[in-house]
């Protein structure tokens, strides 16, 4: 068997393309029309020069044993997935890779197989996978089952056959999944049922049915028929659309099993009874015969990428083909390269085939243009042209699109966890939802579809994104000295929580307000979740930071502290808390300790105990009720101090607060102990009888009502009564307890009074009234946030509106008889707001709109608040491109009236009274400008080093500083801002001028250094060492040096000036001595020498204290570099370079030699080693040898030696330009 390759000049060209035409240096001649002989283009193998006499046997004997394959440990597939089976068909629409993506990174991982993804234009999937053949069944298992749409099949077998599918240990089923990738599902053996699902692609399906029924076959007793026919005939039998097997089937009653197309098998099986499993074996068998007898085949080349085309959707073309001309059409596999392919029939019929096969209609969507592409017949072009443009039209009549701006933060929350939420809408109302990509920075979202779905869908999108707009906001009371220890050192320990609710934005307050409100904005749920969490942490820190006081004698101190700090590290130690003593110096006795509670009193006895044992003290207990504490202790101490002032060396110790105890501890000398204990007791004597108390028990919802609007309500009770009545806070489990307290008949007094107030709340009722349709809204608004303050504030009250569209002005209240009075009052006093409400329009121009609004709206929102008034501000006008003309001292300019712009206007809306003050404030904050003259001679030092002082006074005074440019030369410095901001930065301004003239008044100026031309300020190195001495004397020389191509004028202090001047002349005097030599460095080197990023000749640059200048690229000469130093340094750093371009040009020579020696010798047209259309001329000739077999004389066919008569004698052996004769 041989073969022949045939090499054209193109596809040699073509190899040889990637080489780069260099000189040959030896081994081919030079002469450019040299042509290689054939020997020395394709030398010949060395010829084994031993006995073959001797081994011939042995020799043919291993050439005729067959060598085992060996097979790749590692294989790749290649198989696609069409868009209509794709899973995530929209899924490249929302975030990097999308789900496709994710997937084959989780099956990755789990297989240990590399897949690799693409998608076509047609949309469909392009799937490889590499790896072990284990590992890439496994992975094509999982892709199949992940990506493509799964479709379900059932095929019946004999419930004893079961068994034989699942095979030992349950591999066969195993390996027939892997194989098929598909799902298999047996039922269990107590399961009646025949029947066995598989679950996968079409393909997989068909696969998996056919080795079930070849198992199924196998294990049936009737006759199994196997005939083992030519795969490419299989059509002809199944016929088009299987109708031919189908109709065996029906005649014969056998059952045909053929394999699919995917399944490279050629065994045909045959099922049933015995007489029409031979008939069917029959008619196949001449089915067979007479096709193989009668069909011949033709191959064409098409491109792979219209195969796709030929074959049709489910190889609906194939079949059409084969239907109408009778011929198979066998396509190569979609994993293999080639691009033939066959067509098999019947010699008349193949022209016709031939002929459908290239008269398919080719349609392509062009990507990004509005156009379809369509290929083929003409006439068939034109029909598919109708039927596209009646399709388009018709899309255009059931379709509709629109577009809706939803700002981009909110895009992810429409999308939905995985996409749930869009693909709910998509599925719901039929359309296509396109949302822009992140880094597009775009909110347009556009919908297309039917249009009542359109409608529909935006509609609810809209809702989504109104819904995030009102997310919740929580505010949650943590004290101020809590807010570092939460955030942790540079933000850390906050980093963490924003990590775990990143949803949740927290806000800390700024340390200068002395707030303990941190807010947190986002979903309720979250924000929930991070409050809860956050107030876990801060009863924390609330445990670990309790904190407790302690008197001890100042004597004992240093007892307490021991040796060395012995004794007061192992109670730390010990009890886990830390503990602060005055300073020596100190007066104080007080000693603080810090930690948890428990741990703090352990400390707080062991301290004590020292204490006990050191002094001759006593230690008395007090019994006074918990509720007196306070009311004993007085107004910050007073009353307990006075006691302790009183009573020499005596200590009071009252129970911490909430602790419930009793107990208060007195401790010092004893005569001074009993002393302060009378005193103590007659003073909680005297408290206890005005401290009289009782309780009573209301709902929550009433405790508003009974406080009353700014507590009007309580406060007559208590002005009545003279009693106190205490509410409880919201964190008290006990929400209906109220507590009295006072003198007994005035707690009885409030006590009764209260009760009536709650009997009448009890007596519930249900009033109306009317207000007008159009004060509706107000009410209900924003979640009905005016109707929840009502129900907060009048003890539960329930207002109801009527429905819109109802037309009805009458709301119904319903509550206690004295809430819906009050809320009746408050309704009525909110309709009045409304009525006498009116709009102030003040013109701001827009420019200064956001300077007025401040940070995050801060200025306006203040406004609000503090007048009660809406602030709305004009949409921003993107034409307006001349901004009016500055009010200069903040007067408005008066030539002329000029109609106002509607982008200028800014509306208030409230009282009259209000909005006049919140205009007043809101002009307040139109930003002026004044002008501040300042020398022009400082404005450098005003504007500081990289402009950190003009910046550090923007910051300081919150205004805006402009310095004119230099070219300019002006004096004028414009300052704008707040008109108070303004004036404190013209006094800082103006302040920072007299400094800098009383530091100018103390400089004086020196003799001028000369700076010789040669090293002046075209030298690079002079100037570096210029800024060198600048950067050296900064401490010396605050302002800078000045520079002209021979004078250096240095101003400063008269001593700093000198020292600079004579550094710099040091410096001049050496640079003096430098010289400049040029060397010739071969330019293929450069690059080596150079380094990545120059990292090797500034290197070399530092060792020999040198300057080296490389040529630019298309320098006359790009062999010079430029040395520069003192002579001896240059001269080293010199003979280091040549050196180097000595060592380069080895490797350089090498690497050309070998380029040369790949080049073809035919390519070349001259010593300069040009390619081929260096000139312009004719294209190459092609890889052209002398002396080739082929270019000698043809074989004489007359001749016996060249063509002998079989059973003839042996002709003469004779060597031919052809080689040795093989018979």
């Amino acid at each position: 068997m041989s073969s022949v390759a045939v090499l054209t000049p193109e596809s040699f060209a073509e190899h040889r393309s990637g080489l780069r035409d260099q000189e040959i240096t030896g081994g081919v001649p030079e002469d450019e029309a040299y042509i290689p002989t054939y020997l020395e283009a394709f030398p010949p193998l060395p010829e084994n020069r031993g006995n073959l006499g001797d081994k011939s046997g042995e020799l043919g004997r291993a050439w005729s044993t067959k060598i085992r394959p060996i097979r790749a440990s590692v294989i790749t597939q290649v198989f696609n997935v069409p868009l209509e089976e794709r899973r995530y068909k929209d899924n490249s629409q929302f975030g990097d890779g999308g789900e496709e993506a994710k997937v084959c990174l989780d099956i990755m991982q789990r297989t240990g197989a590399h897949i690799e993804l693409s998608l076509a234009k047609d949309q469909g999937l392009s799937i490889m996978v590499t790896g072990k053949l284990d590992s890439v069944m496994k992975a094509r298992k999982e892709i199949v089952a992940r990506l493509q749409t799964q479709a379900s099949a059932t095929v019946a077998i004999p419930k004893e056959h079961h068994r034989f599918v699942i095979g030992k240990n349950g591999e066969k089923l195993q390996e027939l999944e892997l194989k098929t990738a598909t799902k298999i599902a047996i039922p269990r053996p107590d399961d009646p049922n025949l029947n066995i699902r598989i679950t996968g692609t079409k393909e997989g399906i068909e696969k998996a049915r056919h080795e079930i029924l070849l198992i199924s076959a196998e294990q049936d007793k009737r006759a199994v028929e196997r005939l083992s026919l030519e795969k490419a005939y299989h059509p002809f039998i199944a016929g088009a659309h299987n109708r031919l097997v189908q109709e065996l089937n029906r005649e014969t009653g056998a059952r045909i099993s053929i394999p699919p197309p995917g399944l490279h098998k050629d065994e045909i099986v045959i099922t049933g009874e015995k007489e029409a499993v031979a008939l069917a074996a029959s008619r196949i068998q001449a089915i067979y015969n007479d096709k193989k007898r009668k069909t011949t085949t033709i191959s064409v080349e098409v491109k792979k990428s219209q195969h796709k085309y030929i074959v049709g959707p489910k190889g609906n073309s194939l079949h059409e083909i084969m239907e109408s001309t009778g011929v198979s059409v066998e396509m190569p596999p979609l994993d293999s390269a080639s691009e033939t392919i066959i067509l098999r029939g019947e010699p008349d019929k193949l022209g016709p085939a031939l002929t459908q096969v290239y008269a398919k209609v080719h349609i392509e969507f062009t990507d990004g243009e509005e156009q379809i592409s369509l290929e083929g017949p003409t006439e068939e072009v034109e029909q598919a042209q109708v039927q596209i443009q009646g399709i388009i039209r018709d899309l255009l009549v059931r379709m509709d699109y629109t577009e809706v701006n939803i700002d981009q933060r909110f895009h992810r929350h429409l999308i939905g966890k995985n996409g749930a939420n869009i693909n709910r809408i998509k599925e719901q109302y039929k359309v296509s939802v396109w949302i822009p990509q992140e880094p597009d920075r775009s909110g347009l979202v556009r919908i297309e579809g039917d249009p009542k779905g359109v409608q529909l869908a935006r509609k609810e999108l809209m809702e989504v994104a109104h819904r995030m707009e009102n997310e919740c906001t929580k505010e949650l009371s943590v004290e101020q000295r809590f807010h570092r220890s939460i955030i942790g050192q540079k933000g850390e320990k906050i980093k963490e929580v924003r990590d775990k609710f990143p949803e949740v934005v927290i806000n800390f307050p700024d340390p200068a307000q002395k707030s303990d409100m941190v807010q947190l904005r986002g979903p309720k749920n979250e924000v929930e979740k991070c409050s809860t969490f956050l107030a876990k942490l801060i009863q924390d820190l609330v445990e670990n930071t309790f904190s407790l006081s302690i008197t001890i004698f100042k004597q004992f101190h240093k007892n307490i502290i021991g040796k060395g700090g012995a004794n007061i590290k192992k109670i730390r130690e010990e009890t886990c808390t830390k503990i602060d003593l005055p300073a020596e110096n100190s007066n104080s006795e007080t000693i603080v300790i810090t930690g948890r509670k428990n741990n703090c009193e352990a400390a707080r006895d062991r301290i004590l105990a020292v204490q006990r044992e050191l002094a001759n003290n006593r230690e008395a207990e007090v019994t006074i009720p918990a509720k007196l504490h306070n009311s004993v202790i007085g107004s910050k101490g007073c009353l307990v101090r006075a006691i302790m002032e009183d009573c020499a060396g005596v200590h009071i110790h009252f129970p911490s607060e909430g602790s419930g105890s009793d107990k208060v501890t007195i401790r010092g000398p004893a005569g001074e102990v009993e002393r302060a204990k009378r005193q103590l007791l007659l003073l909680a004597e005297e408290k206890e009888v005005n401290n009289f108390t009782a309780e009573l028990h209301a709902k929550p919802e009433y405790h508003k009502f009974l406080i009353g609007r700014g507590g009007v309500n309580i406060r007559r009770v208590r002005d009545c009564t003279g009693a106190r009545i205490i509410f409880p806070s919201p964190d008290e489990t006990e929400k209906e307890l109220i507590t009295i307290v006072g003198k007994e008949e005035a707690v009885r007094l409030a006590q009764k009074e209260l009760e009536t107030l709650l009997k009448n709340l009890n007596d519930v009722v249900e009033d109306c009234m009317v207000v007008e349709t159009r004060h509706h809204r107000h009410f209900v608004c924003r979640r009905g946030q005016v109707l929840r303050e009502l129900a907060e504030e009048y003890g539960g009250v329930a207002v109801s509106f009527p429905r819109t569209g109802a037309h009805s002005d009458r709301i119904t209240l319903k509550g206690a008889k004295d809430c819906v009075e009050a809320a009746k009052r408050r309704i009525q006093e909110i309709i009045e707001d409304l009525e006498a409400q009116v709009s102030v329009e003040v013109e701001v121009p827009q420019q200064y709109h956001r300077a007025v609004m401040g940070p995050k709206g801060c200025r306006i929102q203040q406004i609000t608040r503090d007048h009660d008034v809406q602030v709305k501000f004009p949409d921003r006008d993107e034409s307006v491109t001349e901004a009016p003309p500055p009010q200069e001292n903040g007067n408005a300019s008066l030539e002329g009236e000029t109609v106002p712009r509607r982008c200028d206007i800014i509306t208030i809306s409230g009282r009259t009274e209000k909005c006049e003050l919140a205009k007043t404030a809101l002009l307040a904050l139109v930003p002026v400008t004044e002008d501040v003259q300042v020398s022009y001679d400082l404005h450098r030092y005003i504007i500081g080093q990289k402009g950190s002082g003009i910046r550090k006074m923007m910051e300081e005074y919150e205004v805006n500083i402009w310095v004119p440019p230099p070219d300019q030369q002006s004096d004028v410095i414009k300052v704008t801002g707040q008109m108070a901001s303004v004036e404190r930065a013209k006094l800082g301004l103006l302040e920072r001028v007299r400094e800098l003239q009383a530091e100018q008044e103390d400089r004086v100026g020196t003799r001028p250094v000369y700076w010789n031309k040669h090293t002046g300020t075209s030298s690079r190195s002079g100037v570096c060492a210029l800024y060198s001495v600048r950067i050296i004397l900064r401490y010396l020389i605050p302002f800078p040096v000045h520079r002209s191509p021979d004078v250096i004028v240095i101003s400063g202090y008269e001593r700093n000036t000198e020292v600079a001047r004579s550094a710099i002349e040091q410096l001049v005097s050496a640079l003096q001595e430098m010289v400049n030599q040029d060397v010739h460095i071969d330019p293929r080197t450069h690059a080596r020498i150079i380094g990545a990023r120059g990292k090797a000749v500034r290197k070399a640059m530092e060792e020999f204290k040198v300057d080296i200048r490389f040529p630019q690229p298309g320098s006359e000469d790009p062999g010079r570099v430029t040395v520069t130093g003192l002579p001896d340094c240059v001269d080293n750093a010199i003979e280091h370079l040549l050196n180097l371009e000595e060592e380069y040009m080895l490797s350089v020579t090498e690497t050309e030699t070998m380029a040369a020696y790949m080049k073809p010798p035919s390519r070349y047209r001259g010593s300069d080693g040009g390619g081929p259309d260096d000139n312009g001329g004719l294209a190459a000739k092609g890889f052209v040898v002398r002396d080739a077999p082929w270019n000698d004389k043809a074989p004489d066919m007359s001749s016996a030696e060249d063509f002998p008569t079989f059973g003839a004698g042996a002709a003469p052996k004779q060597t031919s330009a052809w080689g040795p004769k093989k018979f």
